[in-house]
């Protein structure tokens, strides 16, 4: 069957088109994707602002008929961090359902980190024994740590690259200032977690999803996209440790101009930046590997685990 999984994240609205059936894994068709940095209009009591609802109606409208486009059978919608947090989240739902048809659920951050764990775990097998799992998105950073498919402890804290930009990054370049605040910040925020994840010992393999990884990975020599997913890619945190000050010296237009650094994500990447430096040093994580799979594949795994405890799909 063909399905759909509309991911309306903080920073992009994402229709992922796959073909897939219980039993195989997914296979990607078709990519829809407009970056509508939903976690950067939020007004200053934490609504969606109407130019944001507007926009996002409109995003949504489209993805939605891009799938009818591609012969999509179903459709599997979902929100996270930005719809979740916003003080305005049910009128904007209701919005989106009156103007679209599409009924939008929204993920809490426990579902986002359990689902690309999910992902995770399918991508790399159960050789990799106990997974640490890393994901930073526009609006939240998810950590999971388990042995098994459902992971043993699971936490999103409010520090995505998009989020973290907005309300602590004003100046281009970022002020040094701001820079020493925002890293205290996201150290004291994860710190608080650590002890969850250091009571089950240390990780067989550590892995990371999300685009802020996969852009580190590269600024810091990772192959490049094009080379294909079944290349691996690593990041350390020495690497990083190097980059980090660089990219706070930097304007978004000379971070633009980085190996596999795009123009619209290159405002949030010193962010992701700190986030992913502090994540690695107070969880003691030397190296990891990013993982292609994320939220959106857990999602559609999800589903066809689903349909294969529920016997054959009627045509």
């Amino acid at each position: 069957m063909r399905l759909g999984v509309l991911d309306v994240g903080s920073n992009t609205i994402h229709l992922l088109v796959v073909d897939a059936h219980p039993g195989a894994r997914p296979l990607p068709a078709h990519s829809h994707k407009v970056e509508l940095r939903l976690a950067e209009l939020l007004d200053e009591y934490g609504a969606v602002t109407p130019e944001g609802v507007e926009r996002l109606v409109s995003v949504i409208g489209g993805a939605v008929q891009a799938a009818e486009d591609k012969g999509c059978e179903d459709v599997l919608p979902f929100a996270t961090s930005a719809v979740r947090e916003a003080t305005n989240a049910d009128e904007v739902l209701a919005r989106v359902k009156a103007e679209t048809g599409v009924d939008l659920p929204v993920l809490s951050g426990d579902d986002e980190a359990r689902l690309t764990f999910l992902a995770a775990r399918r991508w790399f097998g159960w050789s990799a024994g106990k997974l640490l799992l890393l994901d930073i998105g526009g609006g939240s950073l998810e950590i999971a740590y388990g042995i098994d498919e459902d992971p043993d402890a699971a936490v999103s804290l409010p520090l995505g690259a998009g989020r973290l930009t907005a309300g602590w990054l004003p100046g281009d370049p970022a002020d040094p200032a701001d820079v020493r605040a925002l890293r205290r910040h996201v150290r004291a925020q994860i710190a608080r977690t650590v002890g969850e994840f250091s009571r089950f010992g240390q990780p067989d393999r550590v892995v990371a999803t999300s685009k802020t990884f996969k852009q580190l990975a590269r600024i810091a020599g990772a192959a490049r996209s094009a080379e294909g997913l079944y290349i691996q890619r690593d990041l350390t945190r020495k690497s990083l440790e190097e980059w980090v000050p660089r990219l706070a010296a930097m304007t978004t237009a000379q971070r633009s101009a980085l190996p596999g650094v795009s123009e619209g994500r290159s405002n949030q990447l010193l962010a992701g930046a700190l986030v992913a430096e502090g994540a690695m040093d107070l969880l003691g994580v030397d190296s990891l590997e990013i993982c292609p799979w994320a939220l959106r594949e857990g999602v559609i795994l999800r589903r066809l685990d689903h349909l294969g405890t529920s016997g054959p799909v009627e045509p």
